[in-house]
Formats: C-alpha cells, sequence, structure tokens
C-alpha cells in the first residue's frame, strides 16, 4: 500500500476534526470513541495518531470546528435579527438535529466534567464569549457589541430552555420548554 499524499493526508484531517464535531455534539465528549470517529470517515483506528496526539487534541479542535460551523450557519441564514435567531434556535427543528446544532449546549456538561487542565475547556470558554458577543452584536444591530448581562441572560436562557427541551424530548414539557423561553425573550404569546 503507497504512501498517502499530503493533501490526502490535510484532507483527512479535516474529515475527522469535522465527523467528531458532529459526533460530540449528537453523543457527547465521552460518548464517542476514536474508532467511532475514524469509522464515520471510512479510515482505520491506526490512522488517528498520524493526525493527532491525542483525543483531547481533538476534542479541542471538534469544539473550535462546531463554534466555527455555527458562525457560518448565522452568516448565510436568515438570522439577521434578535427574533429569528430565537425562533431558530428555540425550534423542534433545532431540538432535534443535535448532530449539527448548538456547540453551547451540546457540550456544557461534558465539559464540565473535563479536568480543567483539558485543551477543550478553553476552546469551549471561547466558543461560549464569542457567541454571547455574536447574540449582543444581533440583538443590539451593532457589530462588535461587547455582550451585556442581558445578552449572557438571554444567552443562559436559550442555552438551558434547549438543552432541558432535548433530554424531555418526547414528552410535552419539551416543547412547553422551547415556547416558554421564547415567550420570556420576545415578550409574546
Amino acid at each position: 500500500m503507497g504512501r498517502v499524499s499530503k493533501e490526502q493526508m490535510e484532507h483527512n484531517r479535516k474529515n475527522i476534526i469535522k465527523a467528531s464535531s458532529e459526533l460530540f455534539r449528537q453523543r457527547g465528549l465521552d460518548g464517542v470513541s476514536v474508532n467511532d470517529i475514524m469509522s464515520a470517515v471510512g479510515l482505520t483506528h491506526g490512522g488517528f495518531y498520524g493526525h493527532f496526539s491525542s483525543k483531547d487534541e481533538l476534542e479541542a479542535l471538534a469544539c473550535r470546528q462546531a463554534f466555527d460551523d455555527t458562525d457560518a450557519f448565522l452568516d448565510q441564514g436568515d438570522m439577521g435579527s434578535f427574533a429569528q435567531l430565537v425562533e431558530y434556535y428555540l425550534s423542534t427543528e433545532h431540538r432535534d438535529n443535535t448532530r449539527s446544532g448548538c456547540t453551547v449546549s451540546a457540550l456544557a456538561s461534558d465539559v464540565l466534567r473535563k479536568d480543567r487542565e483539558k485543551p477543550v475547556r478553553e476552546t469551549y470558554k471561547a466558543g461560549v464569549k464569542k457567541m454571547a458577543e455574536r447574540l449582543a452584536a444581533i440583538e443590539e444591530d451593532k457589530p462588535d457589541t461587547a455582550p451585556a448581562d442581558k445578552h449572557l441572560t438571554q444567552l443562559a436562557l436559550m442555552a438551558g430552555a434547549l438543552m432541558l427541551a432535548r433530554a424531555t424530548e418526547g414528552d410535552e414539557i419539551s416543547e412547553r420548554f422551547l415556547s416558554a423561553a421564547k415567550i420570556a425573550l420576545l415578550g409574546t404569546k
């Protein structure tokens, strides 16, 4: 079997990071093995360490990728207003799409359980801060708006409602978490 080109190695690395960002959001950081990730991209477990020094390194890179994916979605999506963002974020569509859904809510409890020195913790904190800044810019309709406490409250309410709605999916209370949070954020019924 021949050697893989540098271009193919880079392509494989990007595919591994992308697939792991989706799998981690769907099943949690500890719910996905290296073998699961490598199988998802059609590679063998043995090739993992040719790309990454550890699963810890990949977790941080995948977390950053997940936040970047959210940014790209918000950039190309129809999220120009705070109301549009809230309507999408607290929708059943978003609730049911964990693979590409919000990184803040998907990884919060997993990151909490990681040791403080794990690289994913810093990546996650940076991503949460960036999301708070993005929310502030959308809500205030001004780029580069620093988040105030009200923006942190909004982010916490949105992420918390989404987490609870996902955890209770299949019960009527799941829908109620989404609608109650929308009412609290938008002031409408």
